[in-house]
């Protein structure tokens, strides 16, 4: 068979993927190297999710051992060893949290009946006002008191079955303070390790990157914690001021809403306002909307510029983008995890922007 020839005469010798044109091979080497990316962040996604019962843990150590850190160097200063005084950090912090839960259960349990009871009150209210809207939020609200009536008599009656789960727990909770531990005691000799395992110029870089995203994980959980204090305390106030029922039960809401972005805030609102609607009618769910928005409000436009204003700004789309895509990956836990992991991933990549630390946050 005689050779194809070009116009010219001459046989074109050349690799067939020069015979692009070139902006056609440009396209298709990014088009590679994305498909090449998203395999890769696939397959750590998949290993981290099917790993959960070490990662989970790992990352949430390292939320504590961020929010914490301060305490061990302010005690090292005052004389105590470093061991004892993360062993000391460690116990407070089992403590705290301890007392937390135990309150936030306390009134969980003791408001759980009547906010029940509330939203149905709550639906039918709506269904007169909207009509066929009301019938749908109705509905809807109903079937919200049958999970809950579910899942309280779940909780009853299948504690034998739920040992599996409670024994995952508390291994994780273990683990994870073990973790807590050894990050506080040790977390000063990260930079050293880093820099015997590779060479100069990498290990500064890498060092770089974990300083700035543990620095931005600090910052986020520091001040989403004061502010989840400061918004459930004066919505708390507010709901007893005008008499709701479960105040104390909303607030703790509040307060847990406020590690997931927008969507916690936007939940616990409205469970409050449909609690206030049903107890009092609309002038009390008015007076419970104005709290709620007025405490928003000034979270948003004051605490969180003051509190939060030298850590890593995130765009309102990209924590709503990683709120998703984090509870779509691990559900609820995905959901708290995602914005002090999506944080630290900015820092890193401000780092290898060449940022400045100062810059970070303005």
């Amino acid at each position: 068979m005689p050779e194809e020839r070009p116009p010219g005469g001459r046989p074109d010798h050349r690799r067939p993927y020069l015979m692009l044109p070139p902006a056609l091979r440009q396209a298709a080497a990014w088009s590679a190297a994305v498909i090449l990316l998203i395999a890769v962040a696939s397959l750590a996604v998949f290993a981290l999710v099917e790993l959960r019962a070490a990662t989970v843990p790992f990352i949430l150590a390292l939320l504590g051992a961020s929010l914490l850190y301060p305490v061990v160097p302010w005690l090292v200063r005052r004389g105590v060893g470093r061991g004892l005084a993360a062993g000391l950090t460690c116990v407070m912090l089992v403590v705290a949290v301890g007392g937390v839960i135990a309150l936030l259960v306390n009134s969980l349990v003791h408001s759980a009946p009547q906010i029940a009871e509330a939203l149905p009150a709550a639906g039918h209210r709506l269904e007169q006002w909207l009509g066929p809207l009301g019938e749908k939020i109705q509905h809807a609200l109903n079937n919200a008191k049958g999970e809950t009536d579910s899942l309280v008599s779940t909780l009853t009656n299948g504690v034998l079955s739920g040992l599996g789960l409670l024994t995952q727990l508390v291994t994780g909770a273990v683990l994870a303070l073990a973790l807590v531990f050894f990050f506080l005691r040790d977390g000063h000799r990260t930079g050293d390790a880093i820099r015997s395992y590779l060479p100069g110029q990498s290990a500064e870089t890498v060092v770089a990157c974990a300083d700035r995203a543990f620095e931005a994980m600090a910052g986020f959980m520091r001040g989403t914690t004061l502010i989840a204090l400061i918004d459930a305390g004066f919505i708390t106030v507010g709901l007893l001021a005008l008499g709701v029922p479960g105040a104390p039960g909303l607030g703790a809401l509040v307060f847990m809403g406020a590690y997931i972005p927008f969507v916690g805030a936007f939940l616990s609102g409205t469970v409050a306002v449909l609690v206030a609607l049903a107890d009092g009618g609309l002038g009390t769910a008015l007076w419970a909307l104005g709290v709620v928005l007025t405490v928003q409000m000034i979270e948003g436009n004051i605490l969180q510029p003051v509190i939060q204003s030298r850590t890593v700004e995130l765009h309102p789309a990209t924590i709503m983008v990683a709120v998703v895509a984090g509870s779509g990956i691990a559900g609820i836990i995905g959901a708290l995890l995602a914005v002090p992991v999506c944080a630290a991933a900015t820092g890193v990549v401000s780092v290898l922007r060449g940022v400045p630390a100062r810059a970070v946050g303005e």
